[in-house]
């Protein structure tokens, strides 16, 4: 939305940095993540007074202190409420959450999913590493069944939480994927994440130098990232590949990934990306893609679409019940009551 600031001043990426030093391990995706919010708050325009970060515990939630914004570096796995009072507080704040897959998807892991359920407008960027990094390396709830860790030298029995299986379970409105390594992608996303109204949730898989590393190189890593990763754009072919010849096509009810002129497929076969469709079914079998079932991992705007936010739904009420009451503020309401004493 633009206003008289917004018309006349034009904001850079420096404007969001903060003077504090920067301070994650030497190498870390957080400072790709960093440097790409900077970047889409430039492209936005939003002026750093009407934004802020939270966070909760964490490598990722020391982001804050690196924003010239406000901010608030919350308690473990609260992130989410705190933004949810921010937002209903003052509507007009442009909300961002900064957590990790621990911080969010354990203690926090409540929060999570009723933020995206009361699709409060909060843009989360969920950085995920599948690692306990600031607590040195014990397995998160991210992590691949099997996974050996500092807290599981065995491997562990349990299955992980898909974040966008949360999401779409919780009713998200929006859900994004970028990889730490690809920036163009992520300011693509984070961009259509604050301009959603609605939860959004910006999935970055994240690179943990010290106790993970290389955990997302099947999709990272240059050599075959584009045969390994699908970039989904809204209203285009589902087409990837080193020299864009394959793509997405149904067969039956699963999707398939084949090469474009061969086996009697053709582009008129491969599928367009609608990212505004109500019926989740597609974004999900699009977002739960992955190399081990010779399928791309999809990347960009996966599940964008319309619908009531809570904190305006929120004044809608307030100012509805309002209206038909004769008492319009708390003094009037408590001089209106019997049981008041005044002291003097």
């Amino acid at each position: 939305m633009e206003t008289t600031e917004t018309k006349y001043q034009k904001y850079l990426p420096k404007d969001y940095k903060s003077e504090i030093a920067v301070r994650w391990c030497p190498g870390c995706g957080n400072y790709a993540i960093l440097n790409c919010l900077h970047k889409a708050l430039a492209e936005l325009n939003i002026s750093p007074h009407n934004t802020a970060v939270i966070s909760g515990i964490g490598c990722s939630s020391r982001l804050p202190y690196y924003m010239n914004t406000y901010g608030f570096h919350t308690i473990h796995g609260r992130a989410a409420a705190i933004a949810t009072g921010v937002k209903v507080a003052n509507p007009a704040l442009s909300v961002w959450v900064a957590t990790g897959d621990g911080d969010s998807l354990a203690i926090g892991g409540n929060h999570f999913i009723h933020a995206l359920r009361r699709n409060v407008d909060i843009n989360i960027i969920l950085f995920n590493n599948k690692i306990y990094g600031l607590t040195k390396g014990q397995y998160s709830p991210t992590s691949a069944r099997g996974f050996i860790s500092k807290s599981s030298p065995y491997g562990t029995v349990e299955d992980p939480f898909r974040p966008a299986e949360l999401c779409f379970g919780a009713r998200g409105t929006f859900f994004a994927r970028a990889i730490d390594v690809d920036m163009k992608t992520q300011v693509e996303v984070m961009v259509e994440a604050a301009r959603h109204k609605g939860a959004s949730v910006v999935e970055v898989l994240q690179n943990c130098v010290i106790f993970n590393n290389g955990i997302h190189n099947k999709i990272s890593d240059r050599a075959w990232k584009d045969d390994n990763t699908v970039t989904l754009k809204q209203g285009e072919k589902m087409i990837f590949g080193k020299e864009n010849n394959k793509g997405l096509v149904l067969d039956g009810w699963n999707l398939k990934a084949v090469t474009i002129g061969e086996d009697g497929y053709t582009l008129d076969d491969v599928l367009v990306h609608d990212a505004t469709t109500k019926d989740n079914t597609l974004h999900m079998k699009l977002a739960l893609m992955d190399t081990a079932d010779n399928l791309p991992v999809a990347l960009g705007v996966i599940r964008n679409v319309d619908a009531p936010t809570y904190e305006r739904e929120y004044e809608r009420q307030i100012a509805e019940v309002q209206q038909r009451t004769p008492r319009k503020s708390f003094t009037e309401f408590l001089l209106a009551s019997p049981n008041v004493w005044k002291v003097k």
